[in-house]
């Protein structure tokens, strides 16, 4: 469910179907489309992405903002671009 106090996200990339580390090439690919400080959304349903994706965040020194189950499965997860 969408948390109402978070703005919407720029972009929604959607990696669902797609194993990872798919989902973090992708976003990697198209993080530099939103301006800094602009939430992009990922849509995956690898459960590694659970792990990799806040791991990515971490190590590119970008913002993990959260994780939403989606309804029909999967994740979102929402990334606030730093730099």
């Amino acid at each position: 469910m969408p948390d109402p106090s978070q703005p919407p996200p720029t972009l929604v990339i959607d990696a669902l179907g797609r194993k990872c580390p798919i989902p973090i090439i992708m976003l990697a690919e198209r993080l530099r489309e939103v301006p800094v400080g602009d939430v992009i959304a990922v849509l995956a349903d690898d459960v590694a992405a659970r792990t990799d994706i806040p791991a990515w965040c971490r190590m590119k020194s970008q913002d993990f903002v959260r994780e939403e189950t989606l309804p029909h499965g999967g994740w979102g997860f929402h990334i606030r671009r730093t730099y």
